[in-house]
This record gives C-alpha cells, sequence and structure tokens, in this order.
C-alpha cells in the first residue's frame, strides 16, 4: 500500500488559493494544490532497509533463554523461608487460627497481623467463591500467615480450583468413612496417584510455574484436613485417620450435635460424649510416623481454646470474624445506649448466657 506523505505548507500558500471575493463565490470549484497533498509510494531499497535499527532489549539474556536455575532456587527460598503448617505441626506446637467468614481482605490482613498461626478462609459457609479466596490468600501471605481452604463440597472440581490458588491446606466437609477420605487424598494428587488436574505451569500454587521445585514438594507441604462431624464419621474416625494422605482430623459440634438431633443444645452430655470418643481415636493414632492424622476443632462456648489445647488438641480454632465483629459492634452500642440510663441494673456483658454459637 503506498505511504502517505505530508509536505508541511504555510497557512500564506492555503490562504493565496481561497477566492479574493468571499462575498461572491467562485463558480470554479475549490481545487487545494498539488503542494498541499503529494501521494508517493514509499518503494523500500536497501538504503531504506538498512537505516531501519532493530530495537535492543534492556534485559540481558534474552526473556527468551531460561532463567538461571541458581536464581530461581534463591528467589524460591526467600519467599518460603517460614515454616509450613505441617512442619509446625511435626514440631510439636499446638497452633491458634481463625476462620474467615466475611471474605474481607482487610478483616484478613488484620487476622494476619494479629498473629494467628492460621487462617481457615471458609468457602463452606461464607459468600465467597474462588476470585474472593483469591484477594484473601494474596493479603495473608503478605503477612506470612498460612491459609487454609474449606472447600463447600468433597468434590474435584472444587478441590482442584482451590489448590491452584496455592493454599498451605485444605479441608474436606463431612467425610464419614475411609472411602471417602481416599477420594479427598486423590483430589489433591495428580496422576498416577491422584485424579488433580494439572496446570501446574501457570498456576499461583507454583508461583505461575517459576518455581520448579513444586511438583517435587507440593505432596510434603499441603496440610489435608478431613472433618468429622456426623455419628458415622465419629464411628469411622480412627480408620480415617489412618488413610494415607490424610494429615489432620477436623472435629465439627455444630454439625455432630444436628445429625444426633440436638442442634440447639451442642453441649448436650451425649454430644459431648461422642465428641470424646472421636478425639481419644484420632488421638491414639500416630501422625509423626505417617500413619495418623493431628486433631484439630473449633472452641465453643461450653469449651473454650484453652480446653481443647489441655485435652491434645493441635490445632485450635478460637473464632470466626464475623463473631468477633457482632460482639463488639453490639457491645458498642449497648454501652453507648446505657450511659444514657441512669441506675441501669444491666449486667456486665460477661454472662455466656447472651453468646451465640457460630457457624462452623
Amino acid at each position: 500500500m503506498p505511504a502517505l506523505v505530508y509536505h508541511q505548507t504555510s497557512a500564506a500558500s492555503v490562504r493565496s488559493s481561497l477566492p479574493s471575493n468571499p462575498e461572491k463565490p467562485s463558480k470554479t470549484p475549490f481545487l487545494p494544490s498539488k503542494s498541499l497533498f503529494n501521494f508517493k509510494p514509499l518503494n523500500p531499497t536497501a538504503s531504506t532497509l538498512t537505516s531501519i535499527k532493530p530495537l535492543r532489549s534492556t534485559v540481558s539474556p534474552s526473556d527468551l533463554t531460561p532463567v538461571d536455575s541458581s536464581f530461581i532456587a534463591t528467589s524460591i527460598s526467600s519467599l518460603t523461608s517460614k515454616k509450613s503448617l505441617k512442619s509446625l505441626l511435626q514440631s510439636g506446637e499446638t497452633l491458634y487460627g481463625l476462620f474467615l467468614l466475611s471474605f474481607s481482605p482487610t478483616l484478613a490482613e488484620i487476622a494476619g497481623l494479629s498473629g494467628y498461626d492460621f487462617v481457615v478462609v471458609d468457602m463452606e459457609h461464607g459468600p465467597g467463591g474462588i476470585t474472593e479466596a483469591l484477594h484473601c490468600l494474596r493479603v495473608l501471605a503478605a503477612t506470612e500467615t498460612p491459609a487454609i481452604i474449606r472447600l463447600p463440597d468433597c468434590c474435584p472440581v472444587w478441590a482442584k480450583k482451590a489448590l491452584d490458588l496455592g493454599p498451605q491446606g485444605i479441608m474436606f466437609p463431612m467425610i464419614d468413612s475411609p472411602k471417602m477420605a481416599k477420594k479427598a487424598v486423590s483430589y489433591c494428587r495428580f496422576p498416577p496417584a491422584g485424579v488433580r488436574g494439572s496446570a501446574h505451569t501457570v498456576v499461583r500454587a507454583s508461583k505461575y510455574g517459576i518455581d520448579e521445585g513444586y511438583l517435587s514438594n507440593y505432596e510434603d507441604e499441603l496440610l489435608i484436613m478431613c472433618q468429622v462431624e456426623s455419628e458415622e464419621g465419629v464411628e469411622n474416625a480412627k480408620q480415617i485417620a489412618a488413610v494415607d494422605g490424610v494429615d489432620c482430623i477436623q472435629m465439627g459440634p455444630l454439625d455432630l450435635s444436628a445429625s444426633m438431633g440436638y442442634l440447639w443444645d451442642p453441649g448436650h452430655k451425649k454430644v459431648t460424649t461422642m465428641m470424646r470418643a472421636a478425639e481419644k481415636a484420632v488421638l491414639g493414632s500416630n501422625p509423626g510416623n505417617g500413619c495418623g492424622a493431628y486433631l484439630a476443632g473449633f472452641a465453643m462456648p461450653h469449651d473454650d481454646p484453652t480446653d481443647l489445647k489441655s485435652r491434645g488438641y493441635n490445632m485450635v480454632s478460637g473464632a470466626v470474624d464475623v463473631g468477633l465483629f457482632r460482639r463488639a459492634a453490639m457491645e458498642d452500642v449497648k454501652n453507648f445506649k446505657s450511659s444514657f440510663t441512669e441506675g441501669s441494673d444491666d449486667d456486665d456483658g460477661d454472662s455466656k448466657e447472651d453468646e451465640k454459637y457460630w457457624s462452623e
């Protein structure tokens, strides 16, 4: 296609081509001077081509060449220098965490900065999905706080999408049998060990393909948690904990109480008796030798975090973000309004009777 070459022309030369008497337009149509626009085809010649110099990259070596593996190792080491959840559990520490139900990155960041050992991003009962979970994982990573994703269902699709985000742990709800536990583990393993779909060269879990050691290390670093929260699950707790690949059993007191007919009374003696049986079964396993599981649980008004720790729980979740904010907000309003009531006999708000159970 011919190139357009525009020759600059002065304003005076343009005016000179216009009719001299604007009140009496000329019958001759205005034709611009040939000097205004001169169309010339550009025929590339050798001299033209040699005058064009290729752009030079400021990066050396070229972006197309493989990155030095020693550079990758150094970079990844700096990003993963903090101990993982599994290594902390193996060292015998009792970890204290929070459930994030709101999917608020701000509250996730506050939780991380406050010093929680882990934060569970709750996709089972929270309103967020994969995209919202990703935002929370990023702010938790900035505070060096391990993130666990609780799935809405035990299925390979949810597991695949959650694992590609790169959490340190994944929690499967409603695991009632060893068979279900084996399926959950298979959703976390690439073939031939499992059925997890592979996009490890581009997803966040492998640092978008920068972590060349991801495939070699992901099984050792990922904490797989199975929730026992039904009578059937309690009866099979020992066998579930013994499934190869299951690292931790998370007790679910609210769903357990509901399955037993005590939805409104999770502190009922029959429910607590069932809980103790499951705890004993899991604590009797030997996670250190790879043939057992650690024990994790929720604190309740009738069973506070220190009680769980004293009974041998390895991971304790003491609160949920929505519950913390609810209590703080209600207390703030109460304090303000009670300040205008003279001679109020209201209690100090410490009674457990007013506390509400928070959702699992």
